[in-house]
């Protein structure tokens, strides 16, 4: 069995090096495409050992991923990005795994992406598939994804650290490609999801509520994204905070916790939510308030589900502190130290800081 890494970069001289180097007892060759470097990018790669290619840019990320797969002569292909880490893995689970099955279908990765948010820094999981067999290509000028209807499956504890999110923002480099994809393509839910959560990480709530709403209408229940899509949705909803939004958070919270409610992301922005409509009419919603501690006892009973996707804490120590912040302000202290302490055991800092004001 031969497999190899694939990889496109640009400027990825930062992290290059340290992606390569922990890649390479996994692969049997290293095939880097560089799309217009102006650092050393295409110097350190060869250092450590690809074969390097260049690739004039024609505004198309599946053109390139396509190119670099022409050439790989590879029973199976890793895909990596510049700024991605694997953790640990040996060769030899990997090829077991990959034998594991029979017929086409892609292997899945769980990456952790790292990114600032009013915490300092957070971590998302998600599954996506980067092993793939010959023969598959590309497809999508943007968030670009493998072409065909083939299963994933998720190549158990095979992992990798994503840290590009804390050095640049593409926001803005991506927004005229999903734009015009989401043009061209007016009943994919995925573009108009993808342009949606874009619109959403630049700040322009108002604008991206469309988008969501768009998202929302066509995504089909067997969409991968569409549990991620529903929860931005609903985080962009309580940031605009009017009671119009709140009315229509509540309809999907109502509409989806059929289906959602046994994701801990699911259930923490429900209890964001509850929170907020409580707060904005307490006379009429105070019956609610026992939904508030339901949720968050939820998230911790569901424990953190990387496989499902999500923001990391949701199921364990960002879920323990709300709780806590809950039974503080309803004036249970010892309540609210016990969870406080749980948050606390896990290293989250404003847990830390909550207990030190109690003591």
């Amino acid at each position: 069995m031969k497999i190899n890494l694939v990889m496109i970069v640009k400027n990825e001289g930062r992290s290059l090096e340290r992606c390569l180097k922990a890649a390479k007892p996994l692969v049997d060759e290293m095939i880097v495409v560089d799309t217009g470097s102006t650092d050393n990018t295409k110097e350190i790669a060869g250092k450590m050992g690809a074969r390097v290619w260049e690739f004039a840019w024609v505004d198309d990320f599946s053109a390139a991923r396509n190119f670099a797969l022409d050439h790989s002569d590879a029973d199976w292909n890793l895909v990596l990005d510049g700024d991605e880490t694997l953790r640990p893995w040996g060769r030899r689970r990997l090829e077991k795994a990959l034998k594991s099955r029979e017929g086409i279908w892609l292997g899945g990765i769980t990456i952790y992406n790292s990114f600032k948010d009013q915490d300092g820094i957070s971590i998302s999981a998600s599954i996506n598939p980067r092993i793939l067999p010959r023969g598959i290509r590309y497809m999508g000028a943007i968030h670009e994804q493998p072409e065909g209807n083939y299963p994933c499956y998720p190549i158990l504890s095979m992992e990798a650290d994503h840290d590009g999110y804390l050095f640049t923002d593409k926001g803005e480099r991506n927004l005229p490609y999903l734009r015009r994809a989401a043009a061209e393509y007016p009943e994919d839910g995925y573009y108009q999801y993808q342009l949606a959560v874009t619109l959403r990480n630049l700040k322009r709530l108002e604008e991206s509520l469309g988008y969501f709403r768009r998202f929302y209408a066509l995504a089909g229940s067997e969409d991968a994204y569409r549990g991620d899509g529903v929860v931005l949705y609903l985080y962009t909803l309580l940031d605009l905070g009017t009671n119009g939004h709140l009315d229509e958070a509540a309809g999907i919270v109502e509409k989806e916790e059929s289906t959602l409610g046994e994701w801990p992301d699911f259930c923490f922005v429900c209890g964001l939510f509850t929170m907020k409509r409580v707060l904005s009419d307490v006379a009429r919603y105070i019956g609610l308030l026992p939904d508030i501690e339901r949720y968050y006892q939820k998230c911790l009973a569901l424990g953190e589900r990387p496989e499902m996707g999500g923001v990391v804490g949701t199921g364990s120590f960002k879920a323990a502190y709300n709780l806590g912040a809950w039974y503080e302000v309803s004036g249970q202290v010892e309540l609210a130290k016990r969870y406080y302490d749980m948050a606390a055991e896990e290293g989250y800092g404003p847990a830390v800081g909550r207990l030190k004001e109690l003591k």
